[in-house]
């Protein structure tokens, strides 16, 4: 008999072939089942707590593949979508991972059946392309030049994205509030020029768009009451310098030989101080910002005079105070003239429910906006912020790419119609295949329906009838449990999200598929058989 040929260390899990994948597409579902249940406006929340035992509340599909620790690496691949997804659309997370999940489960049948999976990924490939070009070809644009209608299109979108969240109620609110705060920003739209502040207590409605900067109130020392905390058109510094008296360094040595030569060691340090304190007085400035701490010496000196200061401001503040009001961070106090001062209309502090903050308003160059956020307890406001950052994202998108679909599962189901009657016109095994993608795009629907605790089955006949006789924006209705035209309805999305969403859903569904064996080799020392244990000295046992 031959001996077997030992390749990989010992310890080495390796499977392959057709038990290889299904166990890979099993994986894939039972991921798909975390998250099925979040999707639309009727989803459920996921309560999540981390092994630090951080409780985190979440509607995001992203957000909770991301807390989920996922070891299977098959598995692995619909968190890498997910998290895509999130950073190039912002929304649609739940759905990329759902329609993956469901590409695999339809093609599971001919896997076991035998079919080649390379046969499959091409049909796959197919299919995408076909869909992905349908989509642009019946999606609906929207003219920029007209402020007006590009505005409602703008606060529609928004307010699709925030109506599966725990906002859903506040929605109109929220949706206004994300279409000004984007509308502020430059060409770029850049993200991290809309600050997000959070502050506990008040309700949601509460929460307010700042059009400028708002911080919270930096540490501050004695002297800080007695400044003023408002003031109109005020030249504003913006300083990396500390303004405090340092002690010693440990290690310096003067020798002085009298009182009079120590007094005048100390009297130069608070020269210095003084100087800097004068120079910053003179050039006119009335709110003076640093990176580094003002100390109590400091803060006296400007309360003294009708000063404001505020030390030990987050770099990212300071960053976009300067974008907003325009001057630059200056690391030394000589020539502080008008061209490296900021100014605003109006600068106060204000008390936000438990904190004070500093709001910068009426910015010359205001290109950057704060929303602060209100809410009574920590977990809601965190998610309140990941809505606003998915509504964000969406409005972006939309403001890039001009054209609209209908949500609600209609365009899912349109092109589920499309592919169904594309398959029939050709022979072979693809036709099989691509009647297969098909029947996968339906589960956005099915699973809208499944959420609200409609009778699936009925609306998605309901829907099919309807596609057939040519009505192609009908999706799910939520609020009546039958169908409606989701175009008329305003529940739009970017054609961009779903764009996204299918071709990443497909790619992923490939990649799994094309996986026919996984080796994975035994931890160093770690689950592996350990070495036998001596008795110490190197004896033996």
């Amino acid at each position: 008999m031959q001996p077997s040929i030992i390749l990989l260390k010992e310890g080495t899990d390796s499977s392959q072939g057709k038990p290889q994948l299904i166990s890979n597409i099993n994986a894939c579902q039972a991921i798909t089942d975390a998250v099925r249940t979040t999707l639309g406006p009727r989803g459920m929340d996921k309560l999540i707590v981390d092994d630090n035992g951080k409780a985190t509340i979440s509607n995001d599909g992203a957000t909770i593949m991301k807390l989920l620790d996922i070891v299977h690496p098959a598995a692995k691949t619909l968190v890498d979508i997910a998290n895509s997804q999130d950073a190039e659309v912002g929304d649609g997370t739940t759905s990329v991972v759902l329609l993956a999940g469901e590409f695999l489960k339809q093609c599971k049948p001919f896997i076991e059946e035998g079919v080649h999976p390379q046969i499959i990924v091409r049909a796959f490939r197919k299919a995408t392309f076909l869909v992905v070009n349908k989509i642009k070809e019946i999606s609906v644009k929207i003219p920029k030049d007209d402020k007006t209608e590009q505005r409602k299109l703008l606060e529609k979108c928004a307010a699709t994205a925030l109506g599966s969240k725990l906002v859903a109620h506040q929605k109109e609110f929220f949706a206004k509030m994300v279409v000004d705060a984007v509308m502020i920003l430059d060409e770029l739209l850049p993200l991290n020029m809309i600050g997000m502040k959070k502050v506990q207590g008040g309700g949601l409605e509460d929460s307010l768009l700042v059009e400028g900067v708002a911080f919270k109130k930096t540490f501050s020392y004695a002297g800080f009451e007695m400044q003023p905390k408002k003031y109109k058109n005020p030249k504003i510094a913006l300083l990396n310098i500390e303004l405090e008296l340092k002690a010693e360094k440990e290690n310096a040595e003067v020798r002085v030989d009298n009182v009079e030569e120590y007094q005048s060691i100390v009297d130069a340090e608070w020269n210095i101080l003084y100087d800097k304190l004068e120079k910053i007085h003179l050039s006119g400035t009335k709110v003076v910002l640093s990176k580094l701490p003002i100390g109590d010496v400091a803060t006296q000196y400007f309360a003294d005079r009708d000063m404001f200061c505020a030390g030990r401001v987050a770099d990212e503040d300071l960053k976009r105070t300067m974008k907003a009001c325009g001057g630059s961070i200056q690391t030394t106090v000589q020539n502080l003239t008008d061209d490296v001062l900021g100014t605003c209309e109006i600068f106060d502090e204000r008390q936000i429910g438990g904190e004070r903050y500093n709001l910068f308003n009426g910015c010359p160059q205001a290109k950057t906006c704060t929303i602060i956020m209100r809410g009574g307890a920590e977990q809601f406001i965190e998610e309140t912020e990941r809505s606003l950052h998915d509504a964000i994202m969406i409005v972006r998108r939309a403001i890039k790419n001009d054209s609209v679909v209908a949500g609600g599962g209609a365009i899912e189901m349109e092109l589920s119609k499309y592919l169904r009657d594309y398959s029939r016109t050709i022979a072979g095994k693809e036709q099989l295949l691509i009647g297969a993608m098909a029947k996968a795009l339906e589960i956005i629907p099915r699973q809208l329906c499944d959420n609200a605790g409609f009778d699936a089955t009925n609306i998605l006949n309901k829907l099919r009838q309807k596609h057939a006789q040519g009505g192609r924006w009908f999706g799910v209705d939520i609020t009546t449990e039958d169908i409606a035209d989701n175009y008329v309805a305003c529940v739009w999305e970017p054609a961009v999200v779903k764009i996204n969403a299918l071709t990443a859903a497909s790619e992923a569904a490939c990649l799994i598929l094309s996986v026919d064996e996984t080796i994975k080799n035994p931890k160093s020392g770690g689950d592996g058989p350990g070495a036998p244990r001596g008795r110490g000295r190197g004896r033996p046992m």
